[in-house]
């Protein structure tokens, strides 16, 4: 389901509605006059929806974490907000740029649609921007020649299957973040797409390395072996991005995580 559609079909419906009543339809009738059901039911609403429109457009975007990807940052349920003008002004529904602002950084959370079906939206974290070479090999993050600082911080326990999985602190960017990685899964899943610019990467037994063309971006899971990301269905080019996570709003399940997200 298109929202964002939706939404601008609402607004722009319920607007002309409003328009229509206030410069004609609100003239002719009594002072004392009841409003007719498609003054009431429709441009009343007008107001309300522009502005959740707007806002949900331009500024902030509430998500829910569907999934354990993101795993320990984001938790299956987590309700987020998504800055939408972060990486650039963008028109709604088509959202094509049409004011640069600031790129996406290593180390940054991003909602974006996915490219295999851009109906749907998947959030991950940025490790290669253009031109970096990125290598994941041994289960170790290794950006243009360069392996990024990991140590260990525990386990983690997945109350749901009580199971343990080690816990390190990964520097990325100047971001630090908590990562799953069971050493003895495979670095990717062997089902790779052909996805486009697959050309640019390289797999083996230890892992892979890809070049990330320009205008792409390379994202992975925090969950690193629970993670379907661009190491099977390729690079997210900077059309799909939607906005940068920054915020946990709510949790059901577990209060305390409000505010929690780093």
């Amino acid at each position: 389901m298109n929202f964002a559609l939706i939404l601008f079909l609402l607004t722009l419906v319920t607007g002309v509605l409003w328009i229509a009543d206030r410069y004609v339809f609100r003239k002719k009738r009594q002072a004392d006059a009841k409003d007719p059901w498609w003054v009431e039911y429709g441009a009343s609403f007008f107001p309300v929806i522009l502005a959740v429109f707007f806002l949900r457009s331009f500024l902030v975007e509430p998500f829910k974490i569907p999934s354990g990807s993101m795993i320990p940052t984001l938790q299956i349920g987590d309700f987020i907000l998504v800055n939408k003008y972060t990486y650039g002004v963008r028109i709604p529904v088509i959202n094509k740029k049409v004011l640069e602002l600031n790129s996406p950084q290593r180390g940054d959370v991003v909602v974006f649609r996915w490219p295999v079906d851009p109906s749907l939206d998947y959030i991950k974290r940025v490790v290669g921007v253009p031109g970096d070479k990125v290598e994941y090999r041994n289960k170790r993050l290794i950006i243009n020649g360069q392996s990024m600082p990991v140590t260990p911080n525990g386990d983690y326990l997945d109350k749901e299957k009580l199971y343990y999985t080690p816990r390190f602190t990964e520097t990325l960017g100047g971001v630090e973040h908590d990562t799953l990685i069971e050493d003895d899964a495979p670095p990717f899943v062997p089902q790779v797409r052909d996805f486009p610019k697959r050309e640019n990467c390289i797999y083996n037994a230890e892992g892979f390395v890809c070049e990330v063309p320009p205008g792409h971006y390379f994202m992975m899971g925090d969950n690193r072996d629970n993670s379907q990301d661009s190491r099977v269905w390729g690079f997210v080019p900077d059309e799909n991005l939607v906005g940068k996570a920054f915020f946990i709003w709510f949790n059901f399940s577990d209060w305390k995580r409000i505010g929690s997200f780093r």
